[in-house]
């Protein structure tokens, strides 16, 4: 991912390749690690600053940034190609942000939680697949801190990168029709929550009363990529009580 030259660290370039006709994607690794997202989240505050006619917005992934945009605007009407100047766009950025940025203090999200019971039917499971107790999967998934390393699937659903490795659990073989939104679960080696009611294979391991997706704010989205997200747990009377809150 980095390039020695002349007694300073760069990062080596990405892939760049056109998604049909109105999308261009940089693909900077296919392995997911901090230095990857680092370098996608430089990306992303270069974007948040830059007017281009015809860029419609951005979507950060976990090894690759989406840029999507009007061809005809962005072409200037036609008089240019709009793939060969979303390219030069693309590598302008790509020159200012050629190098590690001091890292900034990342945005802090709590999330309350209450797990287990009928908040998270698949705990158990997990707890009996990772050979631990259910104590055991809360304090191991309450402890870390993670970072959204996406946002999609569905409006405002975080896919977390930090998940401790002893609790990582397959999908469920049968998903569920629907998942009630806040609910908290783990897929393999990452955590997420459902952010809205939706059918999913995620084990189900709690959930929060916090609503990630809110479509009458300006922001809808409670987290973004590179936000940080630390799971507190509460009680049942807790959950109850700050749900009527958020209701």
């Amino acid at each position: 991912m980095q390039n020695q030259r002349r007694g300073q660290i760069q990062w080596s370039q990405p892939q760049i390749y056109p998604l049909g006709d109105s999308g261009i994607v940089l693909q900077f690794s296919r392995v997911y690690n901090a230095e990857v997202q680092q370098r996608i989240r430089a990306c992303c505050t270069y974007l948040d600053q830059l007017q281009v006619t015809g860029l419609l917005e951005y979507v950060p992934a976990y090894t690759t940034l989406t840029l999507y945009y009007n061809p005809w605007l962005v072409s200037e009407e036609g008089r240019l190609d709009p793939y060969a100047r979303m390219t030069e766009i693309v590598q302008a950025m790509l020159a200012q942000v050629h190098t590690p940025q001091p890292e900034m203090a990342p945005t802090l999200v709590e999330i309350p939680v209450c797990y287990g019971g009928k908040w998270g039917p698949d705990i158990e499971e997990v707890a009996r697949y990772a050979g631990l107790s259910e104590a055991e999967v809360v304090r191991l998934h309450a402890e870390a801190e993670y970072v959204v390393a996406m946002v999609g699937f569905a409006p405002g659903f975080p896919y977390l990168a930090g998940l401790n490795k002893q609790l990582a659990t397959p999908r469920k073989h049968q998903p569920r029709t629907l998942v009630p939104a806040g609910s908290v679960g783990i897929a393999g080696q990452q955590t997420g929550v459902y952010s809205i009611p939706t059918p999913g294979g995620w084990q189900l391991i709690g959930r929060t009363p916090r609503r990630l997706f809110r479509p009458r704010q300006e922001n809808p989205s409670l987290l973004r990529a590179g936000y940080q997200v630390r799971f507190v747990p509460i009680t049942a009377a807790e959950f109850e009580q700050q749900n009527r809150h958020e209701s």
